[in-house]
C-alpha cells in the first residue's frame, strides 16, 4: 500500500507540475497574443521625469532615452481621454528630439529636446515610456490634413479607416503594428500627401473600434491579413487602380500575407515593411522574456501559442512562407539590428534570397517599429526613391 501511495503522490505531484508549466506557458505567450494596441511593448523601458524646460526634458540615463532621432514620449501624466486613432489614452504624450549636449545636468539623466506637448502635462517624477507615435488625435487635427472617416467591410465586421485623398491613382493603405494604433502611420502621411498619394490608413481586429477576434488573440498577422484584403477591396472599389501596401511590425507581415494572398493580389504594385514580423516564434520569445520569463518556459510559451491560435502549421514567418521565385511584387524592407523584438536577421536572409526585388535599408539604434524616428530625413529619401517609379 505505501508503493501505492507513493506512485499516487508522484504521479499527483508530476501532474500538478505539468499543468502549472503549462499555465505559465500560456500566461508567457500572453505577452503577444494579447498585446494591447497603444499600449508599450514590454522590451521599452519606463523613464522617469526629472525636470522639465523651456524645449527641454530631462529624463533618465538609459539606452532608450540616449536614442538619436525623435520619438512620442507617453506616460501616466494628466491628459485627456483616448485619441481618435484607438489609443489607450488618459495620459500625457509629448515629442523628444536630439539628446542636448553642454547643458548642466546630473551624471545619472540626460536631456532632449521637448519640441511640443501634445496632451496632458509631464512633471518630475512621472514614468514616462518612448513610442514610435509623434501624433495623437486624426489626419485633421495633428496634420492638418483633410479626411474621411470611412467604415471598410471586413471579414469579422466594419473596419473603421481614415481616408486622405490625393491626385494619384495608386492609394497607399497603411496598417500599424504591435503596441501602436493607426495613430502611428501619421509619422509619414504627411510625406504621402505631399507626394500626391491618396493614403488609406485602416485599423483591424482587435483595434478599438474594429470588430474582436473569435478567440480573442492576436495571431500576429496570420489572419489579421485578410483585413488588409478587405482593405484593398475597399480601394479598387473607390477609384484606386493600384495599391501600395505600407505595414509596420506585424501590419508588415499583414501587407506581405496580402500581396501573396489577396484575390485582387494583381492590383498590389508594391511593398514598404518597416520592421516586419518574420519569424513569430522569435518574437513571442523576445516579447515574453521582456516580462522576465524564464528562460525554461519560453519553449513553452512557444508551444502555447501555437496550441492556441494554430500559428505554424503552414510554415513560420514570411521569409519561410514566400519562396524566392515568387515573391509577389518589389519591397522595401526598413530594418536594423537593434530591434529586440523582431530579428534583423529574417530580413537580411529575405532580401538576399530576392535580389532584385527586395530593397533593405539597414537603420541603426532604433527600436522596433521605430525606423522613421531615428532619422526622418533618410527614411523619407529612401521611401521617396523607392515610391517614385510607381507612382
Amino acid at each position: 500500500m505505501r508503493a501505492v501511495r507513493a506512485a499516487a503522490a508522484a504521479v499527483g505531484v508530476a501532474f500538478a507540475a505539468g499543468a502549472a508549466s503549462v499555465a505559465a506557458g500560456r500566461l508567457a505567450s500572453d505577452a503577444a497574443l494579447k498585446a494591447t494596441s497603444g499600449r508599450p511593448l514590454p522590451t521599452e523601458p519606463r523613464l522617469t521625469v526629472h525636470s522639465t524646460a523651456a524645449g527641454r526634458i530631462t529624463l533618465t540615463r538609459a539606452f532608450a532615452s540616449q536614442r538619436p532621432g525623435v520619438y512620442g514620449l507617453t506616460g501616466a501624466g494628466a491628459g485627456a481621454g483616448a485619441g481618435a486613432g484607438g489609443g489607450a489614452g488618459g495620459g500625457a504624450h509629448a515629442v523628444v528630439g536630439s539628446v542636448v549636449s553642454g547643458v548642466p545636468h546630473a551624471p545619472d539623466t540626460v536631456v532632449r529636446r521637448l519640441e511640443r506637448v501634445s496632451r496632458g502635462t509631464l512633471e518630475p517624477g512621472d514614468k514616462v515610456w518612448f513610442t514610435p507615435s509623434t501624433h495623437i488625435g486624426d489626419p485633421r487635427t495633428a496634420l492638418g490634413l483633410d479626411h474621411t472617416d470611412v467604415e471598410v467591410p471586413g471579414e469579422l465586421g466594419t473596419l473603421p479607416a481614415w481616408f486622405v485623398p490625393g491626385v494619384r491613382s495608386t492609394w497607399v493603405i497603411t496598417v500599424h503594428g504591435l503596441g501602436t494604433t493607426r495613430e502611428h502611420p501619421m509619422n509619414v502621411m504627411g510625406f504621402l500627401h505631399r507626394h500626391g498619394f491618396p493614403v488609406l490608413d485602416v485599423a483591424y481586429r482587435g483595434d478599438a473600434g474594429a470588430p474582436r477576434a473569435p478567440d480573442g488573440l492576436s495571431h500576429l498577422g496570420e489572419t489579421e491579413w485578410r483585413d488588409v484584403d478587405a482593405a484593398i477591396h475597399h480601394a479598387v472599389r473607390f477609384g484606386a487602380e493600384k495599391v501600395v501596401l505600407y505595414g509596420w511590425s506585424t501590419g508588415a507581415t499583414m501587407a506581405l500575407r496580402a500581396a501573396s494572398r489577396s484575390g485582387l493580389r494583381d492590383r498590389v504594385t508594391g511593398l514598404v515593411l518597416d520592421s516586419p514580423v518574420l519569424d513569430w516564434t522569435a518574437t513571442l520569445r523576445a516579447l515574453a522574456a521582456a516580462r522576465r520569463t524564464p528562460g525554461v518556459l519560453l519553449p513553452l510559451a512557444v508551444r502555447a501559442a501555437q496550441g492556441r491560435t494554430g500559428l505554424g502549421r503552414t510554415g513560420l514567418g514570411g521569409a519561410a512562407a514566400v519562396e524566392p521565385a515568387r515573391f509577389p511584387v518589389p519591397a522595401l524592407i526598413f530594418h536594423g539590428p537593434d530591434d529586440l523584438v523582431a530579428p534583423w536577421d529574417a530580413s537580411r536572409r529575405l532580401a538576399a534570397h530576392h535580389p532584385g526585388r527586395i530593397t533593405l535599408s539597414t537603420v541603426r539604434q532604433a527600436p522596433h517599429g521605430a525606423m522613421w524616428n531615428a532619422d526622418p530625413a533618410h527614411y523619407e529619401e529612401t521611401l521617396r526613391r523607392f515610391l517614385t517609379p510607381l507612382m
